[in-house]
């Protein structure tokens, strides 16, 4: 269980999450909803402790992460940022092998079971055969699927993912994201996600939590709040919400006034 209580944050003097607070379920595939510059990935940075926070406070499980040493935190909890950087002589393994250093001794090596696990994450991203790779000279989809790797092969119990679809093609996203659901499904991974595609979220994940200008406008279950009410109250659109082949899909429209000022314009 993670639990945010009641915190702020804020960028200099402007103020990005007000008085936040809420839960995500253990065990439970969370997708994280809301307009762009809501608050998302502040509140994953502040959950990371990468973001001060005034007030209130975030629980892992009961117990304050302030209060947890970063290397502690990495063994509980894998982060994927948007953006990535590596020098540019860094190989795919060399990267991949990075993922354990929260459990790898000062001057140790991973073992033999490590090792292992990262041949089977860069084989589920489909990079089995890139390992000796330089990351830099990767592709910008494959070197986003190299740092998805890497964060599989932390072995957390816990992940949060920052638009991890971003920069991948649709064969790719669709596969990352049941890659997602089979760690939560079969091994019981905590994992929320930021996402921006309704229907993705809608498809994969299991809860959503929206934002709207650094609050909480709702969370529960995917059926529970992906509404056609609720969408208009958070992105500003209408949009018809439906079932079909017994997923949920979302289709936002224009409002009729839209259309007919667009077609003036387009007149004149």
């Amino acid at each position: 269980m993670i639990e945010v209580k009641n915190i702020t944050a804020a960028y200099g003097k402007a103020t990005v999450l007000r008085e936040l607070s809420v839960r995500f379920a253990p065990g439970r595939v969370t997708a994280l909803l809301g307009p762009n510059g809501c608050g998302k990935s502040t509140l994953l940075r502040a959950v990371m402790g990468f973001m001060p926070v005034s007030g209130g406070e975030i629980l892992l499980q009961g117990e304050p992460i302030a209060g947890l040493g970063r290397k502690a935190l990495a063994r509980r909890i894998a982060w994927l940022p948007q953006e990535n950087l590596c020098p540019d002589h860094m190989t795919l393994g060399e990267l991949i092998e990075l993922a354990g250093s929260g459990r790898t001794p000062l001057f140790g090596g991973p073992s033999a079971a490590e090792r292992q696990r990262f041949r089977e994450v860069l084989a589920t991203v489909g990079l089995a055969d890139s390992a000796e790779v330089r990351v830099n000279t990767l592709s910008g989809g494959m070197r986003q699927r190299a740092w998805v790797a890497m964060v599989l092969a932390q072995d957390t119990d816990i992940i949060l993912m920052d638009e991890p679809v971003n920069h991948l093609d649709i064969k790719y996203q669709y596969r990352l994201l049941k890659l997602i659901r089979t760690l939560s499904d079969q091994h019981g991974k905590t994992i929320v996600v930021v996402l921006h595609d309704l229907n993705l979220a809608a498809a994969f994940a299991d809860d959503v939590v929206m934002l709207r200008n650094g609050r909480l406008e709702a969370a529960g279950s995917v059926r529970e709040i992906v509404t056609a009410d609720t969408l208009r109250q958070v992105f500003d659109i209408p949009a018809a919400v439906f079932e079909r082949g017994g997923r949920l899909v979302c289709q936002p429209y224009p409002d009729p006034g839209d259309i007919e000022v667009a077609g003036r314009e387009e007149g004149e």
